[in-house]
């Protein structure tokens, strides 16, 4: 993917799945063109297939988990295979709404899906974890994202912007993004500023009165690197 980028998990607000999904891809689709900035969306798996199959060209289409599985006898896994096969970009691991019990399997679910040529966007709570999730399994991506900040008024650009500095420096250059609370252009200048490559949104756009609008005071404020 081209750096620095967005991705906005649309979770499974009623207002970004089943149609209002396709809408807000749209939404996404069309600021992208206009603004010229990197924008990508992680769907429910319920409307995965669509969106992939009618954004799939336009936009990268993220999972939002997938398993460490394989076609075949694998009845209720997300594999990472036929995700890729349907036109998926990548997929989001260990969202603090979706954690794995353990490294072990968390380091699966990578390998299986880097095998089958998905970007991986590994979410964490802290520049530790970050850390050793990047020396045991080498995901493309590490998100930072303080579990105190998501969902809240205050973000992480703001409460704590030496985390961004922090992670960057120790997890790697080009592999961090942030999320949590981040809503405003000012928050993704700052994420940006401090080395992020990306950030990590879900509800500030995906309950926004006017997504579109919001969408683009958050990508204006970035410059290409």
């Amino acid at each position: 993917m081209k750096i620095p980028f967005i991705i906005t998990n649309f979770k499974n607000y009623p207002s970004a799945i089943g149609k209002n999904a396709e809408l807000l891809t749209e939404i996404h689709k069309s600021v992208a063109q206009k603004t010229n900035k990197n924008l990508a969306v992680a769907v429910s798996q319920m409307d995965i297939a669509y969106i992939a199959k009618k954004y799939g060209n336009d936009i990268p289409i993220f999972a939002q988990h997938v398993d460490n599985a394989e076609m075949g006898a694998s009845t209720g896994k997300i594999v990472p295979e036929y995700l890729k096969s349907i036109g998926v970009t990548g997929t989001l691991l260990n969202h603090s709404e979706h954690r794995f019990h353990n490294f072990n399997d968390l380091g699966l679910a990578i390998k299986s899906a880097k095998k089958a040529g998905l970007i991986t966007v590994v979410c964490c709570e802290n520049v530790e974890e970050g850390c050793s999730i990047m020396t045991l399994f080498n995901p493309d991506f590490i998100a930072v994202e303080p579990p105190e900040l998501i969902g809240g008024k205050i973000s992480v650009s703001t409460a704590r912007p030496s985390l961004i500095s922090e992670s960057v420096l120790q997890i790697g250059k080009g592999k961090v993004l942030v999320g949590a609370g981040i809503k405003t252009g000012e928050d993704v200048r700052i994420a940006i500023e401090k080395g992020a490559i990306g950030i990590l949104l879900a509800s500030g756009v995906t309950t926004a009165e006017n997504p579109a609008e919001v969408l683009e005071n958050l990508v204006r404020s970035i410059s290409p690197f």
